[in-house]
């Protein structure tokens, strides 16, 4: 893992805040998915989150293998876990927390597309401009790249961050100091012990 890796840490406030964005944005659009499929595991969050916000019972999922522990990234996006129901003929939206490089929605819409759905959208919180697909929905933008640490991965990505230190901090107070130093953000003394209750 490269060092000095900008961060962001978010919130579950925040999260909230960009979900209902998120469902007004689509609202307003007119678009009324009749499904809404996310994209494992990142997506799965955001998804429940406008389900609920939109009124939408018909839930389902695919995994994308792209980033694995922390910012660790595999050269291509992967199909691992395919759709299991049948979306012939209906309107589809896919969710998915960030459209970073662009693959992993590339990657789920043409296999989506295959089961010749009537339509399909994709909706996300956060737009980085470096991608290659421009979501039909999305929360916020980020013009200057920045790894996002969400609330629901924030153990996982401390743990990769922090794993991957030379040399390997010799406490939690240097830990905090370095991802401080390293990648900007300020974490708790709560997230320290859970990444530390995993990596010792």
């Amino acid at each position: 893992m490269t060092h000095n890796i900008p961060c962001e840490l978010l919130t579950w406030a925040e999260i909230q805040r960009l979900a209902r964005r998120l469902a007004r944005l689509i609202q307003t659009s007119g678009y009324q998915p009749d499904v809404i499929i996310a994209i494992a595991r990142g997506g799965y969050v955001p998804a429940r989150l406008i389900c609920d916000l939109l009124d939408i019972y018909n839930l389902t999922s695919i995994r994308v293998a792209h980033y694995t522990t922390g910012a660790h990234k595999n050269q291509a996006a992967q199909l691992s876990s395919p759709l299991n129901v049948d979306v012939r003929g209906l309107r589809v939206l896919i969710i998915d927390d960030v459209s970073d490089t662009g693959d992993t929605l590339q990657v789920t819409l043409d296999h989506v597309r295959s089961f010749n759905p009537a339509e399909v959208k994709i909706g996300v919180l956060h737009h980085k401009t470096v991608s290659n697909i421009e979501p039909d929905f999305y929360a916020k933008k980020i013009i200057k790249w920045r790894w996002l640490i969400y609330p629901w991965a924030v153990t996982e990505d401390l743990c990769g961050f922090i794993a991957a230190m030379e040399p390997p901090p010799q406490s939690m107070t240097e830990a905090s100091e370095r991802l401080e130093a390293e990648h900007a953000i300020n974490v708790s003394q709560t997230m320290l012990e859970d990444a530390y209750a995993l990596l010792h």
